[in-house]
């Protein structure tokens, strides 16, 4: 596992049937390289994290106060919560325990021990 797995929204992309057949780049592919263009790009989560330098939002000292990840993790759906788990989870143990822990998980979410 490797960071770039880690998608800025606290999704963990590699459990992704996309991600795994390189049918999709994910969130930080090719941005680093030049081969995406940043300013080219919708989301605005992405726009924010990559173009700040940050790994994931869980890195901007301003997140709670952020209204574009809020509203994302907001939604009405399970998974946006357990995206916000995982950034919260980040904030608080670090990238090393978050990729022990999500790397045995099946989903693009999971549990914490």
């Amino acid at each position: 596992m490797t960071l770039t797995e880690i998608g800025c929204c606290g999704a963990y992309c590699a459990t992704c049937k996309e991600w795994k057949e390189r049918t999709c780049k994910g969130c930080k592919m090719g941005y680093d390289t030049g081969e995406r263009d940043l300013s080219r790009a919708k989301c605005k989560i992405k726009v924010c994290c990559i173009g700040k330098g940050f790994v994931s939002c869980a890195d901007c000292p301003d997140i709670q106060k952020c209204q574009v990840i809020n509203d994302f993790h907001s939604k009405k759906s399970y998974k946006y919560g357990k995206y916000k788990q995982a950034i919260e989870f980040i904030k608080q143990n670090g990238y090393d325990e978050f990729m022990k822990i999500a790397d045995t998980w099946t989903n693009a979410y999971g549990k914490y021990k």
